[in-house]
Formats: structure tokens, sequence, C-alpha cells
């Protein structure tokens, strides 16, 4: 009982401090948002174009329009369209002239105006819709030659052409997956970094709880509780059981409000809170280890936050493990993040508890090791004359 008192004190400490409430409950989700945003897989990109209503003109909108894997918007200047593609609201940006049809009916050339910015992936979609402006002027084109030789005039010309263009056969193409795929076909926009982000801030927010263990020793309330009829191994395990208990909140709560705000798929439920339940008492330990390690709460704090984040990167919680060398995959799988991630990973390809069992085992062994060692290290600090 005993224990479970000084558990509910530590996590009594945590909602006590108001900026806990933002990195551990506010910013994790909004890092969830800002990733999924960014580099997730619902990203559709966006071409703005400046047209007008000429037969041409409106051919290359509707044919952009009919490409899959774009979005066309409308713009009404040239002025809002190069603001929004610096922005980076719009992706890239189509200048149509107004004059596109004159020119074309008098055999003159025209420019169309493509805006992306440097180094952006606008700059990939120009072969894509210079293809679409090029079919789309085939008809007005064809129109030309046939008028200049006086066979049929412009109007006429054009028309048949639109019409012979109207019923070419497409072409047929296949497409033909090789090789393997590093991330499953149906992983949501926010998926990957969920899980990613999940591992990385339950280390930080127990390593952070170091510095926590060390206040607790400075201020004498661990002498205090062995003053009472309160053993050592009680207090070790109350500290142990509330740098878990801190833990394994943040991880349901993230895990829950990825699912409820965002959708995430974290796949079988059972073997995803096994793997928040593991990771939480690797987390414990690791806390623990730095409360013992260091004399001040200042070193504990520093030291703790620059050892998450280089684990986590390390780990492969800022880049997925599957765009490491193998070299450092294996490099990577001395951290518990890495056998986090990989556990992660089989749930999200229709994995359930039994076939992540070898990577729970292995955080497990983690856990026991650090627990082990933190709670001989404490037991010597505060029974220290």
């Amino acid at each position: 009982m005993k224990i479970l008192i000084i558990a509910f004190a530590n996590l009594k400490r945590l909602f006590r401090d108001r900026s806990a409430y933002f990195f551990v409950f506010i910013f994790p989700l909004a890092l969830i948002l800002l990733i999924g945003l960014q580099f997730g897989g619902g990203f559709v990109p966006q071409v703005g174009v400046l047209a007008g209503d000429g037969v041409t003109q409106q051919a290359i909108v509707d044919a952009l329009s009919a490409e899959t894997d774009l979005e066309v918007v409308r713009v009404r200047s040239e002025e809002e369209l190069v603001d929004r593609v610096e922005r980076g609201s719009l992706t890239a940006a189509l200048v149509i002239p107004p004059d596109l049809d004159e020119r074309l009916a008098s055999g003159e050339s025209a420019t169309v105006g493509f805006v992306a910015r440097p180094g952006g992936t606008g700059i990939a979609l120009q072969p894509v819709v210079a293809e679409v402006v090029a079919r789309s002027t085939v008809a007005a084109n064809a129109a030309v030659f046939v008028s200049e030789r006086g066979l049929l005039d412009y109007s006429a010309s054009r028309e048949l052409a639109s019409s012979l263009v109207v019923d070419m056969p497409a072409p047929a193409v296949t497409e033909e997956s090789v090789g393997e795929s590093l991330f499953p076909a149906g992983l949501g926009q926010f998926d990957l970094g969920a899980s990613s982000q999940l591992i990385l801030f339950m280390f930080i927010t127990a390593l952070s709880g170091g510095a926590v263990l060390i206040q607790t020793r400075q201020l004498g309330l661990s002498k205090r509780m062995l003053s009472t009829p309160t053993s050592v191994a009680t207090v070790v395990g109350g500290e142990a059981l509330g740098r878990f208990a801190v833990v394994a909140l943040q991880g349901v709560y993230i895990m829950l409000g990825a699912l409820i705000i965002f959708g995430v798929d974290w796949g079988d439920p059972l073997a995803a809170i096994a793997i928040v339940v593991v990771f939480s008492a690797v987390g414990a330990g690791a806390a623990m280890v730095m409360g013992t390690l260091f004399r001040n709460a200042e070193q504990a704090g520093g030291v703790g936050v620059m050892v998450g984040l280089g684990m986590a990167a390390l780990g492969g919680s800022m880049l997925p493990l599957q765009l490491f060398s193998p070299t450092m995959q294996r490099i990577a799988h001395f951290t518990p993040h890495a056998w986090a991630s990989d556990a992660f990973a089989k749930i999200r390809d229709q994995g359930g508890l039994v076939d992540v069992v070898p990577e729970l085992g292995i955080l497990a062994g983690y856990a026991l090791v650090l627990i082990l060692f933190a709670s001989w290290r404490l037991r010597v600090a505060i029974t220290r004359p």
C-alpha cells in the first residue's frame, strides 16, 4: 500500500508542474500533426492555374483536373499566384496567356509560364504539366497545319481535330511493383509519425523524471520516509512505480489522442498496450539511473534531454529505421527505441501480441537490467549517512 502512495505522490507532482501540461500532453500531439501534414502519405500537390475562358485554356485546365494525383486551384491574378507559391500553399502554378487561342490560330508561338520554388517538390511537376499542355494543344496545332495549306479554315479544322483526338485510343500503361515495400500500402498519413513520436516523448519524459528523483533526495523526503516504519525496498519500489506511472500515463494519452484526433491505426490494441507498458518500464529504469548518477536536478535534466534526443535519433524515432543502412540498423538495435519501433511496425503489418513477443522480451530485459542497477544505486544513495 505504501508503494502505491509513493507512486501516487509522484503523479501529483507531475500535475502540479504547469510546464508539464505542454511538454507531456500538448506538444507530442502537435508534433504528430506537423509531421503528418508535412511527410504523411495523404499529400496531394496543388497546382494553381491562371487562365481565361478560351477553348485551349479550358482544355488545359480540364486535362490537369483529370490527373488523379494533382489538385487544380484557380487563382485570380498573377500576384496572388506567385505569393501563394512563395508561401507554400501552392506546390506549383501555371500561367496561361489570355490570348493563347488567338496566337495559336495565327500560327504564332505562345509561352505558358510555370512557377515553382527552387528545390521544392513543385519542380518535379514540371514534366507532368508540360506533357498536359502539349497534349491539350495538339488539336490547335493540327488545325493551324491544315488551315495554312488551305484545306479547311481554322475553326472547322480545329473542331475536326478535336473530335479525332477524343476518339484516339489512349496508350495502355501497366504498372508492376518489384521488391519489397518499405512501408505498408495502407499506412495512414499520421500512423508512422505517431509511433515514432510516442517512443521519443515517453523516453524523454522518463529521463526528465530523474531530476524529480534527485529533488526528492535533496529535500530529504527519502530519509523522512525511512524514519517511519517504511523499508528501503518500499521506498525504492514506490519511486520506480511512480516513474513508470508517469511514463505509462503519457503513452496511453498519446495513443488515445492520436487515435481520436488523427485516426491513427495502432494495430492490435492488446499488442500496442503491451509495447507501451514494457517501454514504460524501460523508461522508469532509465529515469532511476539518471536520478542516481547525478548530484543535482539541473545536470540530470540537461543530460537527460540530450541523451533522450540522441537515442531517439539513433533508434529510429526521428527517421524511420527502414531508411537506415544495414550497418546503422544493427547499431540502432543497441537502443530500446529500435526494438519498440520494430514492434509497432509488426502490428502495423497486421501482427498481433504473439508476433511481438521477441521485441517485448528484449525490452523487458532492458527494463530489468536498468531497474536492478538503479535500485541498487538508489538504495545506496538514500541510506548513505
